[in-house]
């Protein structure tokens, strides 16, 4: 299984990528050892996921989500329980 998730920065900005392990991405985010992107705006809460069936359908979505403005992702956060 790979996931696509969002996180939500301490600036309140959103960071999307994809996984196969999204307990241990974030803990790298929150480690400074994730994207570059996440490194000064740490800590991270992990925001929304999505299990897919493979890496091409993680990434893919992915690129969807990028492509959001802030409000939509901030819309799919809302709309999602993280357990």
């Amino acid at each position: 299984m790979s996931y696509t998730y969002i996180l939500r920065c301490s600036d309140g900005t959103y960071y999307t990528g994809w996984t196969t392990d999204p307990e241990r991405r974030v803990k790298e985010h929150n480690a400074g050892r994730g994207a570059r992107y996440t490194r000064d705006r740490g800590p991270v809460e992990l925001v929304y996921l999505e299990e897919h069936p493979d890496r091409s359908a993680a990434m893919s979505r992915e690129y969807k989500i990028k492509k959001l403005s802030h409000r939509q992702k901030e819309r799919l956060a809302q709309n999602y329980c993280v357990e």
